[in-house]
This record gives C-alpha cells, sequence and structure tokens, in this order.
C-alpha cells in the first residue's frame, strides 16, 4: 500500500527539530494497523508508493540510509526503519520478490496490484491528488523501497 512522508512533532530530537520524518502507511485504520504489525514482526520489509505522491505531498523519496518513525493508526511512534534501497519503475514492472517483501501475504504480482488498486483509487487517494477520477495503469511512476526495522519504540 501506499506510503508517505511527513515531518511530525512524534519525531523530535532534543532541540525540537525533526529526528526523523514520519512514515504514514495507508490511512489511519485496519489496514494501517495490519503493516504496522507487519513491519513490527519483520514479516514486512518493503513498501510501494505512487511517484505522484511525493509530489501531492510536498516530499521526496526517501534516500538509502535515511530513518523514518512508524506510527500507527492513533499517530503513535511505534518503530524506526531504514532506507535500504529504492528502486524507480512503473507498474508493470514490479516484481514478485518485492511483492511478496511487503508482508501482505501476496502470492501473485497479479493479487498485489489488485489489492494496491483498492488503495490507489480509494476516495482518500483521489482527495489527496485533488483528482476524483485518478487511476493508475501499466505506466504508472512507483518508487519500491525496502526497508529493515532498525527500532521497536513500543518498549
Amino acid at each position: 500500500m501506499s506510503s508517505t512522508t511527513t515531518a511530525s512533532p512524534a519525531s523530535t530530537s532534543a532541540s525540537g527539530k525533526p529526528a526523523h520524518p514520519v512514515i504514514e502507511f495507508s490511512w489511519p485504520g485496519p489496514l494501517r494497523d495490519r503493516l504496522v504489525a507487519a513491519v513490527l514482526d519483520g514479516s514486512k520489509t518493503s513498501t510501494t508508493s505512487l511517484l505522484q505522491g511525493y509530489a501531492a505531498t510536498g516530499t521526496e523519496p526517501r534516500q538509502v540510509g535515511d530513518r523514518s518513525v512508524v506510527i500507527d493508526s492513533h499517530g503513535v511512534p511505534v518503530a524506526i526503519i531504514e532506507t535500504m534501497s529504492i528502486r524507480f519503475t512503473d507498474l508493470a514492472n514490479v516484481d514478485l520478490p518485492h511483492c511478496i517483501d511487503e508482508g501482505e501475504g501476496h502470492m501473485s504480482v497479479a493479487e498485489w496490484r489488485a489489492a494496491h488498486e483498492i488503495d490507489w483509487h480509494s476516495t482518500e487517494q483521489r482527495l489527496e491528488f485533488g483528482d476524483p477520477a485518478f487511476t493508475v495503469d501499466e505506466d504508472t511512476p512507483l518508487v519500491l523501497e525496502h526497508f529493515r526495522l532498525v527500532a521497536d519504540l513500543r518498549a
């Protein structure tokens, strides 16, 4: 599912400046809760974002070595992840290993794509883009990110 990065007071240093940007997996609710749980149990080590989402939120894609604070549906910081790799591609070229590493149980690219299209064609996504007819196709640019769990902040 899509992820976005924002600066948030939830991740501030002693100086009051953001220590790490916040990463939000999907929108608050059951899907985010499942995705965050998968990050915490280690089954989710990749995520996919629409490149257009970065422009819509005024942010840049993460870079290798960047750290981000994962928040749950209540905005509570629960983990820190580190970006291990970034790949820019289009929807037609997403591979099965990436889909499996997303930790959502998808065992084929077609299954992964169908689930993601539900999210990408959602009212929330269309509102974020200001485009009530937004849709994806084979040429839609994506950002594929592989990450590792650095810290579980629940303890």
